[in-house]
């Protein structure tokens, strides 16, 4: 019998990083002079991120101290899903941050599809929020990651579990 060979799409957040970014971010905002006396804060809650300031200008700015310190974190801005910017209490703004940590069942599905079209010997399944690629030939699996690297899915992706 042919031996099977498989490895999983994945898209992980180092959450670890994630907070390790977030402090360093909480500590500038604290130490810039042009935030002295702002109501501008940066919340970290299990899944998500919770951007605070005066007005939409400061906001911009929060945003990129966050961006920056997890880009220095290795941690993908495509992991982040940036909610609407909303009016909060004592006339500040709010803007969201979700987080992303597994694939979606619609990302998952245009995956297994670019795998299927481009007619790669390698079978591709949604197993929960990843993506299991099987197939005889390693050659195969390699066309077959090399097909997911080139193509934006919006999601920072990993390939693990790699099994020959």
């Amino acid at each position: 019998m042919a031996q099977e060979f498989s490895f999983d799409i994945v898209s992980k957040t180092d959450m670890q990083e994630v907070h390790n970014a977030i402090q360093q971010a909480q500590k500038e905002l604290a130490q810039r002079f042009d935030f002295k006396g702002s109501k501008s804060s940066i919340e970290l809650t299990d899944d998500e991120i919770v951007l605070v300031s005066d007005d939409e200008g400061k906001l911009r700015s929060v945003r990129d101290i966050v961006e920056t310190k997890l880009v220095k974190r290795k941690v993908s801005l495509k992991a982040l899903d940036f909610g609407k910017i909303e009016q909060a209490s004592m006339g500040t703004v709010r803007q969201h941050v979700k987080i992303v940590q597994g694939i979606e069942t619609e990302k998952a599905k245009e995956i297994v599809k670019s795998i299927k079209d481009a007619k790669v010997k390698v079978q591709a399944s949604i197993q929960s929020d990843q993506v299991r690629v099987a197939g005889r030939s390693k050659d195969d699996l390699q066309r077959a990651m090399t097909l997911v690297r080139e193509h934006d899915y919006g999601i920072p992706l990993q390939f693990t579990n790699y099994r020959g």
